[in-house]
């Protein structure tokens, strides 16, 4: 098993592409040199990738935690406006005035006991059918780390708080790529307040596609939020489908420095908006797909936002970059205010962002629609 697993993750990263650089220059290299495991059961899981050690885990199915986890009544409210999300509930806690109150039952791993990863790990599915289903991941404090060709889903998504697919906090060098992630009760990646550095987010496909939506919709509305300090991060090649909100959130503390390269993504069908930065945010928006989506900016302002449109906006970054930007594309979608903060330009000159070519904006759509997502790499 070790000969097959090792050159399943050879094929991995070279079929990673262009996140492949931005990897390479943060030195992310998840469980290279360590063992490699094969767990058979939920309980095998949770112990190869808790510890430190290196190691490269190779999953071969789902891992349901749907009903590894007793189910647990607690208290909710109705929100009684959004008559199209009738399950939906919210805790106690957020109750408004004269809201009904109901006993409900949920999914505890999913909600609360997502699966802890430590550093130096390789998480690797084999095939088109491998992931966790009912339960997420957490990174707190750790370092080192790849998540490569999983499925994550069925958290909870009746409950708006019923799990993040990903959640991280004070960690670094973690590379996501390559996986499915769908039906989930709040965010599909979120970083807490304490800073997520040199994170790569790559060739994923974000399926949106819910039942339960807060805008009546059928579309997910959290995707990501980065909320760390100083958090760094490149999301590239991404397939980002059937959403409506969060794509990404990122800012809205004063003080913070956070930097996001968002790259040769493509947006497909949202019924909302897709960038959102505030206070403290730099953004690098450039070679981005944006096809049906009502407000790709929500041009707030309040962050350095540089969101590539024109000729002179590509070659403006020559200065702060040594090369061309690539422009973004907008298609049957709503119109961006111009957004070319130089700030932004001047914060995101890293050699990860400056050594990085990406393709033409045209190919983006055909390359991410080929290539997100599980079964491409393994």
């Amino acid at each position: 098993m070790k000969s097959i697993a090792l050159t399943s993750l050879i094929l991995a990263v070279f079929g990673a592409r262009g996140a492949l650089a931005v990897v390479a220059e943060w030195g992310t290299t998840g469980g290279a040199g360590g063992a490699t495991v094969t767990p058979t059961t939920q309980a095998e899981l949770i112990t190869y990738l808790a510890d430190n050690t290196a190691r490269t885990i190779i999953l071969t199915k789902i891992f349901d935690f749907t009903s590894y986890l007793v189910k647990l009544a607690s208290h909710g409210v109705a929100a009684l406006t959004l008559k199209c999300y009738s399950a939906l509930r919210l805790p106690l806690t957020q109750a408004g005035p004269g809201s009904t109150k109901y006993n409900v039952t949920y999914n505890t791993a999913g909600a609360s006991k997502n699966l802890v990863v430590g550093s130096n790990k390789t998480i690797l599915g084999h095939g088109s059918n491998a992931g966790i289903k009912g339960i997420g991941l957490r990174m707190n404090g750790v370092s080192n780390i790849i998540i490569q060709n999983i499925q994550i889903t069925d958290l909870n998504p009746q409950y708006v708080w019923g799990g993040d697919a990903i959640q991280m906090a004070g960690a670094s060098k973690i590379w996501i790529d390559h996986n499915y992630i769908a039906r989930v009760g709040r965010q599909f990646i979120v970083t807490g307040f304490d800073p997520v550095s040199q994170l790569t987010i790559s060739n994923n496909y974000f399926d949106g596609r819910s039942t339960y939506t807060t805008g009546c919709n059928n579309m997910h509305y959290w995707v990501w939020l980065f909320a760390g300090s100083a958090d760094t991060i490149t999301v590239m090649q991404n397939h980002i489908y059937s959403t409506a909100g969060r794509g990404p959130h990122i800012g809205g503390i004063s003080g913070y420095d956070q930097k996001l390269h968002l790259v040769n993504n493509y947006y497909n069908t949202v019924g909302g908006h897709a960038i959102d930065s505030d206070t403290s945010s730099h953004i690098l928006a450039e070679g981005n797909y944006f096809k049906s989506v009502t407000t790709p900016d929500t041009n707030t302002k309040n962050g350095l936002e540089y969101f590539v449109q024109t000729v002179s906006d590509a070659s403006a970054c020559t200065s702060y970059l040594g090369r061309v930007c690539e422009w973004n594309r907008l298609e049957s979608s709503g119109t961006v205010s111009a957004r070319l903060d130089s700030g932004a330009l001047t914060s995101l000159a890293q050699t990860v962002v400056k050594n990085l070519k990406p393709m033409g904006v045209a190919d983006v759509p055909a390359y991410v629609l080929a290539n997100a997502g599980v079964g491409k790499v393994n």
